[in-house]
């Protein structure tokens, strides 16, 4: 059984979705971490009897010698793969050479619309809002070098009218959320996952 660790800034709703839906089963949780001291994904996880790290950034003298501190309590719990669930940082060559295709991180939208540098959280939502489209979703993907620019593993949409509001749009993606990741994780943990130049085929 394959074990994986999350990482997670804030509340950690999809971080719940796993615990519930594949750890213990298709995979191990072995460690969730994250980079804000209050997150509640690490409340999460100790709940459910997962070893919950905080690392500090601000003891590191720049993003490197941090993602080499993570890479380091990665390999303290025999991480073999990576979960980004709202994690909140732009991961450095550290992380992405020594987990290369194995990390996998969501996106509240359709990659390659409304993601890129300065994307996340309330202003992809609002981004959306502002464009008036009629259709966003979700993406879960492997992280590479650049940002929201890794091979796509699945994607769903969600409609939209044009009468919601930005935080109405958060909540329509999140209900998609929590499942897209959970399923992708699942081919990921199963190796029904096969990377062929840019694009993803499920075996």
């Amino acid at each position: 059984m394959k074990k994986i660790a999350v990482l997670a800034s804030g509340s950690g709703s999809n971080l719940q979705a796993l615990i519930d839906q594949v750890h213990g089963q298709e995979g191990l949780i072995a460690v969730v971490l994250s980079n804000r001291q209050n997150a509640y994904a690490l409340e999460r996880a100790r709940k459910a009897n997962i070893p919950a790290v905080f690392a500090d950034r601000k003891q590191s003298a720049h993003d490197s010698e941090y993602d080499q501190k993570i890479l380091q309590i990665l390999q303290a719990h025999d991480v073999e793969a990576v979960v980004l669930a709202g994690y909140l940082r732009i991961l450095t060559p550290i992380l992405i050479d020594a987990y290369k295709n194995k990390i996998i991180n969501i996106h509240p939208s359709l990659i390659p619309s409304f993601c890129g540098d300065g994307y996340y959280g309330m202003r992809v939502h609002q981004a959306v809002y502002d464009s008036g489209v009629k259709v966003t979703g979700a993406t879960v993907h492997f992280v590479d070098s650049g940002v929201d620019t890794g091979p796509i593993i699945l994607q769903q949409a969600v409609s939209l009218t044009g009468r919601e509001q930005p935080e109405e749009i958060a909540a329509k993606v999140l209900e998609i959320e929590h499942g897209l990741l959970v399923e992708a994780v699942k081919l990921f943990l199963t190796d029904q996952i096969e990377i062929v130049q840019r694009r993803t085929i499920i075996r």
